[in-house]
C-alpha cells in the first residue's frame, strides 16, 4: 500500500499588511470602517444576501447603503467575501495591521489606500523577523 500525503497551498500565505497613517486617530478609522464592512458581510451572509464561493456583480441594499455612508466606492462586490476571510486586524500606534494566510486582500489595500494609508506588504515567511505574521 502506498500513502500518498499533499499539502495544499491554498491557505498557505503568510501575509502581512500594514498600514501606515498620520495619527492613530486615523489608523483607528479606518480600523472601524474594516470592521463596520466586515460587521455587514457577516449580516449579509446570515440573510443569504452574500454566498461565500459565489461572489455576485452586485451589492446588496445594506451594503451599499454602507459603502455610501462610509464613502468607500472602490470595493466591489466581487470583493467584499474578503471581510468573511480569517483575517486579524488591529491598530498599533498609527499603523493597522493585518495579517492572513489569503492572497486575496485588495478590499483591504483599498479601505486603507482610501483613509490616507502609505502600505506595505510582505510575506512574514520570507520576513520573519518583523514580529508580525501568522503565530506572532
Amino acid at each position: 500500500m502506498k500513502i500518498w500525503y499533499q499539502h495544499g497551498s491554498e491557505h498557505s500565505a503568510n501575509l502581512v499588511m500594514i498600514g501606515h497613517f498620520e495619527d492613530a486617530t486615523e489608523a483607528t478609522k479606518a480600523k472601524e470602517v474594516i470592521d463596520a464592512i466586515s460587521k455587514q458581510v457577516a449580516e449579509d451572509q446570515e440573510k443569504g444576501t452574500l454566498v461565500i464561493g459565489s461572489p455576485s456583480d452586485r451589492y446588496g441594499q445594506d451594503m451599499l447603503d454602507l459603502l455610501m455612508r462610509l464613502n468607500i466606492g472602490s470595493v466591489g462586490p466581487q470583493e467584499l467575501e474578503q471581510f468573511a476571510y480569517e483575517v486579524a486586524v488591529k491598530v498599533v500606534g498609527n499603523q493597522v495591521v493585518v495579517t492572513t494566510e489569503e492572497l486575496d486582500i485588495s478590499a483591504f489595500l483599498k479601505v486603507m489606500f482610501l483613509r490616507g494609508a502609505r502600505i506595505e506588504v510582505y510575506s512574514a515567511h520570507e520576513h520573519p523577523g518583523t514580529g508580525y505574521g501568522r503565530g506572532k
